[in-house]
C-alpha cells in the first residue's frame, strides 16, 4: 500500500558501448500487479556513487529521495558513476557528453522496466545532473523534470560565475590577492581548453579534461528550450556554485514557463545555512545534517502531482506556470 516501501532492487544498466552500471532500484508497496510512475535521479558532477557520494562530500541524496518518493507511490533508480562504487572504469576518462549517453541509456532501462507504468516517467536531476536532465526533457516519453541546482548559460560563464562566487567566500586577506587569483585561474583555464586528451595533468594534478572541455562548451539554453516535459526548477538563495538568478531565465526559456522555486537559505547541497555569508567551507558542517524536508516534500508533492494523473495512452502536453 501507499506509504510503504519494497527492499531496494539491484539492478543493471547496460550503457550503449556494452558497459554495464550498476545501481539501485526503489518500489513503492503497491497492492496487486499495477506498475507504477517512477523516476530516474541524476546526481552532480565527479566520483559520484548511486546515493550522491564521494569520499569527501558525501550528499546521501539519493536514499531519502528514494524513499520520499516510494512513500508517494513513485519508484526511483539511481546508478553509480563509471569507475565509482560497483561500476567498472575511470570517471576521468569520461566525457560530459559520455555521463549525458549513460543517463540516456538508464533511462530507457527504467521505462522498460516492467514495474514501472508505461507514460508515467521523469528525471531529477543536481548540479551537473540537472544539465542532463534538460536534455533528456526534451523527449517525448519524459512526463516531469526537475532541475535542482541547474544554470541556464554556457558552460564557460557558469563556471565564471561560480568562480567569482567562490572568491566573494575567501578570507578578507585572500581577497586582497583578487588580480593574480583571477590570472592563474585564466591561465588553468587556457590550459585546459588546450588538451586533447581524456584525462591530462594541469597544476601537477590529473583531470578530467575531455569532461571538462565538453562542458565548457555546452549551453544549456537550447536543451531548455526544447523540453517537452513540465519543469520544476529548484536553486537555493545561498548556492555559491550555481547563479539563483538563473531561474528567471529557466521559466522563460520553458516552452509554456516552468514551476521555479528560490529558497531561502538553501545552498548548492540542498540543506539550508543561515549563515549571512555561505562558503563551500561550510559542505563539511552542512552534510551532517538531513537532506531538506521542505525540498524532499516540494519534489515528492510536484512529481506525484504529474506522474500519478500521466496514463500510457495521454501524449505529453500541458501548460506549465512560472513562479519566482
Amino acid at each position: 500500500m501507499r506509504g510503504e516501501v519494497l527492499p531496494d532492487i539491484d539492478m543493471e544498466v547496460t550503457a550503449d558501448d556494452g558497459t554495464l552500471l550498476a545501481g539501485t532500484l526503489t518500489l513503492p508497496a503497491v497492492p496487486g500487479p499495477h506498475p507504477v510512475p517512477a523516476v530516474l535521479l541524476l546526481h552532480g558532477s565527479g566520483p559520484l556513487d548511486r546515493d550522491g557520494n564521494t569520499p569527501k562530500i558525501p550528499m546521501r541524496l539519493g536514499p531519502p529521495l528514494a524513499g520520499a518518493l516510494a512513500a508517494r507511490g513513485i519508484a526511483t533508480f539511481r546508478y553509480d558513476r563509471r569507475g565509482v562504487g560497483a561500476a567498472p572504469g575511470d570517471w576521468r576518462e569520461n566525457g560530459f557528453t559520455d555521463n549525458r549517453r549513460d543517463a540516456a541509456a538508464a533511462l530507457r532501462a527504467l521505462a522498460a522496466h516492467p514495474a514501472v507504468r508505461a507514460g508515467a516517467v521523469g528525471v531529477v536531476g543536481h548540479s551537473e545532473g540537472a544539465l542532463h536532465a534538460m536534455a533528456l526533457g526534451t523527449r517525448p516519453d519524459v512526463r516531469a523534470v526537475v532541475l535542482l541546482a541547474g544554470y541556464a548559460n554556457l558552460g564557460e560563464d557558469a563556471l565564471r560565475w561560480q568562480a567569482r562566487s567562490h572568491f566573494q567566500g575567501l578570507p578578507a586577506p585572500a581577497r586582497l590577492l583578487r588580480r593574480p587569483l583571477a590570472a592563474l585561474g585564466e591561465r588553468l583555464l587556457a590550459r585546459i581548453k588546450r588538451t586533447r586528451t581524456d584525462v591530462a595533468r594541469v597544476a601537477g594534478l590529473p583531470v578530467n579534461a575531455r569532461w571538462m572541455r565538453e562542458q565548457l562548451a555546452h549551453d544549456t539554453r537550447d536543451d531548455l528550450a526544447a523540453v517537452q516535459a513540465p519543469v520544476l526548477a529548484v536553486t537555493g538563495a545561498k548556492d555559491v556554485q550555481v547563479d539563483p538568478a538563473d531561474l528567471a531565465e529557466i521559466a522563460r526559456l520553458v516552452p509554456g514557463g516552468a514551476e521555479t522555486h528560490r529558497v531561502p537559505d538553501l545552498t548548492h547541497v540542498l540543506r539550508r545555512d543561515p549563515a549571512s555569508r555561505p562558503t563551500v567551507r561550510s559542505y563539511r558542517r552542512l552534510l551532517r545534517e538531513p537532506v531538506d524536508p521542505g525540498l524532499l516534500a516540494l519534489v515528492t508533492g510536484w512529481l506525484g502531482a504529474r506522474l500519478d494523473a500521466a496514463p500510457a495512452e495521454e501524449t505529453p502536453a500541458g501548460k506549465r506556470t512560472a513562479s519566482s
